[in-house]
């Protein structure tokens, strides 16, 4: 038995931050159903990464959106929209991400949602919040990112902004609505009551921030310095935190004593015994860090820095890594099956119960793969 096992969730939202959060309750047991419009579906099912598609659908849709159902329903269509609501009625959870004052012209607001089911609980991913002059503009990654101050963290001071790599605000969003989900279901056993869950990708992403921003409110408002030397860590980190190039590649050093560092690399570093000189000072020690270790390869100072108790690390891509027994014993892959018997491999869930891993065969569904079948289970009219 995985632990929510039982719950039915709704699935209302589109492309990444809310498609995660169904993913995450589906890997841990949750029966989602995707609410789709008929022919296309929602509108993840386009937005690829490099072009890759698998049967018709993004290879990131079916990443987002395996081990779900999907009942294919035009909420405009009085007709459809009775049946959705004869589904909400038998719901625990539904989850929507549209733009605010879409689900008022539907009809599906979260009061109108406890008029069908009182214990319903409703989960809302906007991009700003309701209220305030951004409330209606786009909620999309990159424009959270930019609008988020996280662009000017990465990269070096002559750099412009810098997006990151991966699109962490519909990530944080979707892991913040899972945990929300999670804890008005726990109240809800106690209360017996309804509860609306709101997340934006705005607020997720400042969350993300929290330390930095901690730091800048209480900084006199100055604003964060990036280094001059590539590779440097986060602006308001200290040297000798970031990536070194090697004679062969890259190794990266943590957080850690400079002083002790020195002494294991065989660099002088004596200059620069007060810790306060390891921000002020951070691009000269860098810059000497780095001379030093493009002397050796990669593998050399990563042996002499461990014995020495240092937290350093060689820079491996995604081959290297994949490839690595550290990766292969932690059994991250799985294979789910696709409509034509063929395999997809991706990731499993990285929670564990009692030991036992999530692992889930269902491959994303086509549109309205299960409209069928959940109309004879529900005994929907």
């Amino acid at each position: 038995m995985k632990p929510l096992e039982g719950i039915l969730v709704l699935e209302f939202a589109q492309f990444m931050a809310g498609p995660t959060a169904g993913l995450k309750l589906a890997d841990l047991g949750a029966r989602v159903i995707k609410i789709e419009r008929p022919g296309k579906g929602e509108g993840g099912r386009q937005i690829a990464i490099k072009n890759l598609f698998v049967d018709g659908d993004s290879l990131v849709f079916h990443t987002i959106n395996r081990n779900k159902e999907s009942y294919a329903a035009d909420l405009k269509d009085p007709k459809d929209l009775k049946k959705v609501k004869q589904l909400i009625a038998k719901a625990d959870v539904m989850t929507h991400n549209f733009r605010p004052g879409v689900m008022e012209k539907i009809g599906l607001t979260y009061d109108a949602a406890c008029k069908i089911n009182p214990q319903i609980i409703y989960g809302v991913v906007t991009g700003y919040g309701k209220k305030g002059p951004w409330a209606n503009k786009p909620g999309q990654d990159l424009l959270i990112q930019a609008m988020s101050g996280l662009s000017w963290l990465s990269g070096t001071k002559s750099d412009g902004p810098v997006p990151f790599g991966l699109a962490v605000a519909d990530m944080a969003c979707g892991a913040h609505l899972t945990q929300g989900i999670l804890a008005a279901l726990l109240k809800r056993n106690k209360t017996r009551k309804s509860a609306l869950v709101e997340v934006s990708l705005l607020e997720s992403t400042l969350d993300l921030q929290f330390e930095l921003l901690t730091t800048f409110l209480n900084d006199g408002g100055k604003l964060p310095k990036r280094s001059a030397m590539r590779g440097s860590g986060h602006a308001y980190l200290s040297a000798p935190y970031g990536v070194y190039q090697t004679s062969d590649g890259y190794l990266t050093l943590a957080m850690g004593d400079l002083m002790k560092i020195g002494t294991s690399m065989g660099c002088d570093l004596t200059a620069y015994q007060d810790r306060s000189s390891w921000f002020e000072k951070r691009d000269a020690i860098i810059s000497k860090l780095g001379k030093h270790f493009r002397h050796n390869s990669t593998e050399y100072w990563r042996v002499r820095l461990e014995k020495d108790g240092i937290w350093c690390s060689s820079v491996l891509n995604y081959r290297q890594a994949l490839d690595h027994e550290a990766f292969r014993v932690l059994e991250m892959t799985q294979e789910v099956i696709l409509a034509d018997g063929k395999k997809l491999t991706t990731t499993r869930n990285p929670i564990r119960i009692n030991g036992e891993k999530l692992y889930a065969t269902k491959a994303a569904p086509k549109v309205g793969e299960d409209t069928d079948d959940i109309v004879n289970e529900f005994n929907i009219v």
